[in-house]
């Protein structure tokens, strides 16, 4: 049996190991899936206190997300969301940030952008009302993927935007054109390693999505924000937050 309210984002992994290697590696926050940090209850937060405290690692954000389109579950999402965002609260975060807009096996249609932008729009409320900044994070697989679609529903909606560069390389766009031109909406950042062929994700400094680019457009904007380092699976995840993290550091020098 499948509860809306009860599905959430989560990483299955030891949370308190890589936080451990993620500080060891030399960054200085981290951010989790609304999952692993609700695993303990939605009031108990002291395993995630005790990690954080002992690693030095702010807790920067927490990532949720819904289908967001479809009106018959939108409030059991939101209330899972505002979950999500208690947490954040709690634990100190800055962001909260969302993926989702479900992409319907027929295909999008026109009022789905009118639909996820509005439901953005209540997470932006859930978010303030807990002193939060709300990001959306566009995503493969979702209704906003390419450059069209991202300009698409941020003419609709007043959430942030989250620029994950790998997602937005994959989906034919140009992820340093991109943050030029929603500057105004950039206060959170995911750089993403992304090869073509074979299609992985890979640390930040490989691959086919240049964030060497990002980075100096982000320093021309001004950008003065966090930016979260991101890689799926990886043989060592240890060596490529390592990877990732001296990639930047050398870029940010040049920039």
């Amino acid at each position: 049996m499948t509860s809306i309210g009860r599905l959430a984002y989560r990483t299955f992994g030891d949370m308190d190991r890589a936080a451990r290697e993620i500080a060891a590696a030399g960054y200085k926050g981290i951010e989790f899936f609304d999952g692993n940090v609700l695993d303990g209850g939605a009031d108990d937060f002291a395993s995630l206190r005790r990690t954080l405290a002992e690693t030095g690692l702010a807790l920067v954000a927490v990532y949720s997300g819904g289908n967001f389109i479809f009106a018959d579950v939108l409030e059991e999402e939101l209330a899972r969301i505002g979950k999500a965002a208690d947490a954040a609260q709690a634990l100190g975060a800055e962001h909260l940030v969302v993926g989702g807009g479900a992409r319907r096996l027929s295909g999008a249609r026109s009022g789905d952008y009118d639909a996820l932008a509005a439901a953005l729009d209540k997470v932006v409320a859930i978010a303030e009302a807990r002193g939060l900044k709300a990001q959306y994070h566009p995503h493969l697989s979702t209704i906003v993927e390419t450059p069209a679609e991202v300009a698409r529903i941020f003419e609709k909606t007043a959430i942030g935007f989250c620029p994950d560069t790998a997602h937005l390389a994959a989906a034919g766009g140009d992820p340093a054109a991109l943050v030029t031109g929603h500057a105004a909406r950039i206060t959170y950042v995911h750089l993403k390693g992304w090869r073509r062929d074979p299609f992985a994700f890979v640390p930040v400094g490989e691959g086919d999505c240049d964030n060497g680019a990002v980075i100096r457009a982000l320093k021309a904007i001004g950008y003065d924000g966090w930016i979260c380092n991101e890689l799926d699976a990886w043989p060592d995840p240890a060596a490529g937050a390592r990877d990732s993290l001296r990639f930047v550091e050398a870029e940010a020098a040049k920039a």
